[in-house]
């Protein structure tokens, strides 16, 4: 399994796995972030940077494998809280915790692009 090509300023984070258990794609963290943002303003701000937010299971691969790279402070995932439309949830990059929060909140985002493993 040989791991993509990285554009610069890309970092390889790791390959996430399927709900079986097998290898389902590669997470590459792109480059900058956005600031103070809100989820639709996060979501806009990945779509501008080519890329996705990360989900909740990818948020936990880049801080098992790429916390240096965050800092200590509250990042957008890309999942939104299944039963309540208005939160969505997020990570704090200081010690891996997860929670939901209301998606007017501004904070961070980093974004990423995945490809598939064949």
């Amino acid at each position: 399994m040989n791991i993509p090509m990285l554009n610069e300023g890309e970092i390889y984070a790791g390959i996430h796995l399927g709900k079986d258990g097998e290898p389902d794609h590669h997470v590459i963290l792109l480059p900058g972030q956005a600031n103070d943002v809100t989820f639709a303003q996060a979501q806009q701000s990945a779509v501008d940077m080519g890329g996705d937010l990360p989900t909740r299971r990818e948020q936990s691969l880049l801080f098992a494998n790429l916390k240096e790279q965050f800092e200590e402070r509250w990042y957008w995932s890309g999942t939104q809280h299944s039963s309540c439309s208005d939160y969505a949830w997020c990570q704090f990059f200081g010690t891996g915790y997860q929670y939901v929060t209301h998606k007017t909140n501004q904070l961070r985002a980093r974004f990423v692009r995945r490809e598939e493993i064949r």
